[in-house]
């Protein structure tokens, strides 16, 4: 039997995977309590592409909105 071979896959036919052994992460429970994903709006994306552009901006919104004595003006 000739086995015919995808350029694009970058695994081998020697590699013998066999998931029959494998467990559940033990770390995935603990992880998913950790942390909350939410969606973005695409036109909200668009301005945030990253986690951390997400994170950094919503840390400002916070640290401005919980600063006595600061009004914010829409834009």
């Amino acid at each position: 039997m000739q086995i015919k071979l995808d350029e694009n896959d970058d695994l081998l036919p020697e590699y013998d995977l066999d998931f029959s052994k494998s467990k559940p992460n033990r770390f995935a429970e603990k992880y998913n309590k950790m942390v909350r994903r939410v969606g973005l709006a695409p036109d909200v994306a668009e301005e945030f592409p990253t986690e951390d552009s997400v994170n950094d901006a919503l840390r400002d919104y916070l640290r401005i909105t919980r600063s006595p004595n600061v009004e914010i003006s829409t834009r």
